[in-house]
């Protein structure tokens, strides 16, 4: 999933050595083991969605006989259990029109047992779900899991299956489903059925759907093969066309990753866009398509697009980096068997810092923001004082348990750490190859290395390990890398990897002023209920009505036993705001007064002194003069931006 989000399989190949598994996937049409089967066919009906209801009727191809029918529980991707089997319902079988028992079992819940009655051949299913996200009046995302169903214990890639849709009249339809007996997109729908090519429950599944009244699909880098395309609904017909500079970046950015990918692994690419506050937060790779969701105006101009200007690059690169190439631990042969995280610094590390750099050489964020923003990030995590008991690795390994958790104390705790780290690891290793080396060699000759081993394919999964990782970095210039990995994840390391920062001409340094664009995003999340940054001061994250999120373990707040869900009512007299509390922040400086607040816990108010007295403090990057300058160099661009409409006139 984005950020913080976070992005088809068919047959099994041998390839040489034990760290590779690949699972070659072009399409059902080519796999034997699928061509012998009678495809399920499942219908989704979406003209129910701005009542917050989906349906499905589904055909199963059956004999006689006790049958176990499942839906999907571990969905790739989440990285922990979401499937939405307590949304699934009004769940009815019939054979010939005859309703037939069911029951679900009574430890694994996502399943259904059912007796098929003598001399039937298929089964049909009626299901509902209700979905209460990503759906508005005006659009809907389906993702399939909420209506699939389908024999249980059987890899999915070996389940054919077909899908149509139904959307309401008028809705346009955004999707990487191939239309049957069409050859490109954009798919004709006018509230009509829609019928797809075959494929398998395992690549249905990882092809997601967008759906609304304002609709619209724009062709990306066309010269760059096979196609690609931004698909974009939104809530208000406007916000739906797009910023010509945004279309020229995120055709750039397919251009970028053409040439640092030098590979691709998909049949065609479609970017699903939702802009709506209502249906947004969603950050969904897959391999054929991304489902991004962001708020209504999140693309309207330069401030806000900032917060999400990576959002495009991460899901893309996952396409590579997730999707084709994918730990061993998180690839299962089905949708019920556990995730096993343990190399998610790759997964989702790799791609935070591929995705930060891609989208600084598209134009979708300049240089001096990709700085910015890598200093927040850094500070952030050098100011985490869980990291001094749990280490990068246990992140990884615990995330299904820290995935959506309460922020209360989430510094000591730590979260989905191996995002931020894995970036921090994997610039550090980027600008230690280009030292070594002296500047001719780079992580793009490791991910040319890492993310092309099959050329140009189809949808295809290539599993690795943990020794593949350390052999493709010696491909690229000798160095202990294993102990360069293990040394940075597997140990508890007090202090966050700042080398490629300050091997890249850079030092984190803290200011009394933020920079320019640490305060577009804090302008951006004033919009969401979020204060002013008393992090690096204070040792608070607060809310903008005066409510702790958390506190920084052995902070000053923390010292004077402030905690997470008190609301501060009042600064040195005064009532609380962003402005009273910067005032007393300012006031305190260089003095021996501490700061006096007013707090609220529960059904009390109490009186807390903060001892704290060296002024406001923001993270910013400070030049090295001297040194390489790794970190431009490494944000280039690598070919040729297109510029806007606008732009080019401005040229003129």
């Amino acid at each position: 999933m984005q950020r913080l989000s976070f992005p088809a399989r068919i047959s099994a190949l041998a390839l040489c050595g034990p760290a590779l598994c690949c699972l070659a996937l072009s399409g059902i049409a080519t796999s034997t083991a699928a061509a012998q089967k009678t495809p399920i066919q499942i219908t989704a009906d979406l003209t129910d969605a701005p009542r917050k209801l989906y349906h499905a009727e589904v055909d199963i191809p059956v004999t006689a006989g006790e049958m176990t029918l499942t839906t999907p529980e571990w969905i790739p991707g989440n990285h922990r259990p979401t499937g939405p089997a307590e949304d699934i319902t009004g769940v009815v079988f019939t054979v010939d029109g005859k309703k037939v028992e069911w029951r679900r079992d009574d430890v694994d819940l996502y399943q259904f047992h059912v007796k098929v009655p003598a001399g039937a051949t298929t089964l049909h299913a009626h299901l509902d779900c209700i979905v209460l996200q990503r759906v508005t009046q005006k659009m809907a995302v389906l993702e399939w899991e909420k209506l699939l169903l389908y024999p249980a214990k059987t890899p999915v890639r070996d389940i054919p299956i077909q899908a149509s849709l139904k959307v309401p009249a008028g809705w346009g339809v955004g999707t990487a489903l191939q239309p049957e007996g069409a050859a490109a997109w954009p798919i004709p729908a006018a509230g009509s059925t829609t019928k797809f090519a075959v494929t398998n429950v395992e690549q249905l599944q990882d092809s997601p759907i967008i759906a609304g009244a304002y609709f619209h699909e724009f062709p990306l880098a066309p010269e760059i093969k096979p196609a690609h395309y931004l698909d974009v609904v939104s809530d208000d017909p406007e916000d739906s066309k797009m910023r010509p500079s945004v279309l020229a970046e995120a055709a750039n950015l397919v251009r970028e990753a053409d040439a640092e990918y030098a590979s691709h692994h998909y049949n065609v690419y479609h970017f699903l866009l939702t802009l709506s506050d209502i249906a947004g937060g969603e950050g969904l790779e897959h391999g054929q398509s991304s489902d991004n969701g962001v708020g209504e105006k999140g693309f309207a101009d330069d401030a806000h697009q900032l917060p999400e200007s990576d959002l495009l690059a991460h899901e893309f690169t996952h396409s590579w980096n997730g999707k084709y190439r994918r730990p061993v631990g998180l690839y299962q042969p089905d949708f019920a068997t556990a995730q096993q995280g343990a190399l998610l610094w790759v997964y989702e590390g790799m791609t935070q810092y591929l995705g930060n750099v891609l989208a600084a050489r598209s134009g979708l964020k300049s240089q001096a923001q990709y700085r910015d923003l890598l200093a927040l990030s850094a500070a952030s995590l050098d100011y985490k004082t869980g990291r001094e008991w749990r280490s990068t690795g246990d992140t990884a390994i615990a995330a299904s348990i820290l995935r959506g958790g309460n922020p209360a104390w989430a510094n000591w705790k730590r979260g989905q750490d191996y995002y931020q780290e894995g970036e921090l690891l994997w610039l550090d290793a980027d600008t230690l190859i280009r030292k070594l080396t002296n500047d001719k060699k780079s992580l793009d000759d490791f991910e040319k290395i890492f993310l092309g081993k099959s050329g140009n394919t189809g949808p295809l999964i290539v599993t690795y390990n943990f020794d593949e990782l350390a052999t493709d970095l010696n491909q690229v210039v000798p160095y202990d890398w294993a102990k360069f990995l293990h040394d940075r994840i597997d140990r508890v390391n007090p202090r966050a990897d700042l080398d490629g920062i300050e091997r890249g001409g850079y030092k984190l340094v803290f200011k009394d002023k933020p920079s320019g664009s640490a305060r577009m995003m804090a302008a951006a999340y004033a919009r969401y209920g979020m204060g002013a940054d008393y992090w690096y001061s204070l040792g608070l994250r607060v809310g903008g009505d005066g409510s702790i999120v958390d506190v920084r373990w052995n902070g000053p707040g923390d010292k004077a036993q402030l905690a997470p869900g008190y609301k501060i009512l009042a600064v040195n007299g005064r009532t609380f705001s962003t402005e009273s509390m910067l005032a007393a922040i300012h006031a305190a400086k260089g003095t021996t007064e501490p700061i006096k607040l007013l707090v609220q816990r529960e059904t009390y108010v109490s009186e807390y002194t903060i001892d704290y007295h060296d002024g406001e403090r923001y993270p910013v990057m400070e030049r090295v003069d001297g040194t390489p300058d790794y970190l431009d160099e490494i944000t280039k661009p690598r070919t040729v931006p297109e510029k806007a409409p606008e732009e080019k006139k401005a040229d003129k």
